[in-house]
């Protein structure tokens, strides 16, 4: 079936690219032209027209870390350890499809039990459910009682990395999650400063999961693992907070921000959506500064960012990502423009993917009508009028006439 979508403003990507009063034609699940209406407009034979005026057109939104076995309340991780998988799977894609009503089109899952976001990412590619597009890890290395031991990942020596690598691999996991650093969720596991692999292990993860032609995304917190993880050759580092030993406040150094920035790897500062709230109850103050000056420190070094929330986690909930965009413009002090541009093109090429993150021809129909224009204000992306995910519409019909 064709759809052609017509709105005020088209934002096809990257940042800087603008259509007034343009159109999208989809045919099924991908993308066959991108213009002016009165160019598109002609090629469309028989689509169903959906008209949003005053709104934008935009590529879906990529959240590029989550944790969709978790429901984002206090208490989380106890009801988790006691759901049955049938629990866990209802949950899972429900929290998938929240996320996707409210704009993402691409969410990256860094932890589960035994692959069970694998089987709701294969029940959403095979059309038994409307979602969004999932990526997902599996359960992430860890040492023996390690950081988020509980997923099952857990690891000593070097033929047990093999194994979980080939075993995770075997699930059908599309990245490779390593918890280079301990955590602050997971009682009586190593703190969040301190390395829990040694450069030589990471090392090997890193080759044994892009012989498998797997990416790798590093936890790491310290900045001894962050190291360790920048000289491994990993994908992406997630939080990446530069703590140094005995948690004594950031340990920056830019001999290790130079090499992360030369090898292209990326960096998911993982915020959540209500970072209003966390940074005034749960961080404070200056450790909020702290956080926003390494943020800066990074991007003067040429660091690419991929935004993700932790979703999963209290009050990360799935439904308000714009949220946790909000952050970066309004604490940071990014445009809108660069802040969509990074989490649509810029997060698909910092996940690998080649399909998804813009609008042109032969990509993916995953895209989002919004009412206003988010380059003005990047709250308008909350105002949304219509999601496509794969060409089907995860709002209601009678959104977008």
């Amino acid at each position: 079936m064709q759809q052609l979508i017509t709105a005020d403003q088209v934002l096809p990507g990257p940042a800087g690219q603008r259509i007034e009063d343009g159109a999208v034609l989809v045919d099924g699940d991908t993308i066959t032209a991108v213009g002016p209406r009165a160019e598109v407009e002609p090629q469309a034979d028989d689509a169903r027209h959906r008209t949003a005026v005053g709104g934008t057109v935009l590529p879906g939104l990529v959240n590029a870390h989550v944790h969709l076995s978790w429901d984002a309340g206090f208490g989380m991780l106890d009801r988790y350890r006691a759901a049955d998988d049938a629990e866990l799977l209802l949950g899972i894609a429900g929290r998938a499809q929240q996320a996707l009503r409210a704009g993402v089109t691409t969410l990256r899952d860094l932890g589960d039990r035994d692959g069970l976001v694998l089987r709701v990412r294969d029940a959403i590619d095979r059309g038994d459910l409307v979602g969004p597009r999932l990526l997902g890890s599996g359960p992430p290395l860890t040492p023996p009682r390690g950081h988020c031991w509980f997923f099952g990942g857990e690891v000593s020596g070097i033929e047990e990395i093999r194994d979980r690598i080939r075993g995770n691999a075997a699930l059908g996991a599309d990245v490779i999650k390593v918890m280079a650093s301990g955590g602050e969720m997971t009682p009586d596991s190593p703190p969040t400063w301190q390395s829990q692999f040694s450069p030589e292990d990471l090392a090997l993860v890193v080759k044994e999961a892009h012989a498998a032609g797997i990416p790798v995304a590093a936890h790491a917190h310290g900045t001894e693992a962050i190291a360790a993880a920048a000289t491994a050759g990993v994908d992406t580092i997630e939080h990446c907070s530069w703590q140094g030993a005995e948690n004594s406040g950031s340990e920056l150094r830019d001999e290790v921000a130079r090499e992360i920035a030369a090898r292209g790897i990326a960096v998911c500062h993982a915020y959540p959506p209500d970072w209003r709230t966390f940074q005034r109850i749960v961080v404070g103050e200056e450790r909020s500064q702290a956080a926003l000056d390494r943020i800066r420190w990074m991007d003067e070094h040429g660091i690419r960012f991929v935004p993700g929330t932790d979703g999963g986690l209290p009050t990360s909930v799935f439904d308000d990502y714009v949220g946790a965009l909000s952050y970066y413009v309004d604490a940071v002090g990014w445009s809108p423009a660069r802040v969509i541009d990074m989490a649509t093109s810029g997060a698909a090429r910092a996940l690998g993917l080649d399909r998804v993150g813009r609008l042109a021809p032969g990509y993916a129909a995953d895209l989002l009508v919004v009412d206003g224009d988010p380059l003005a204000d990047v709250t308008a992306l909350h105002q949304q009028r219509l999601v496509l995910a794969r060409g089907r519409a995860a709002t209601p019909e009678t959104a977008v006439g």
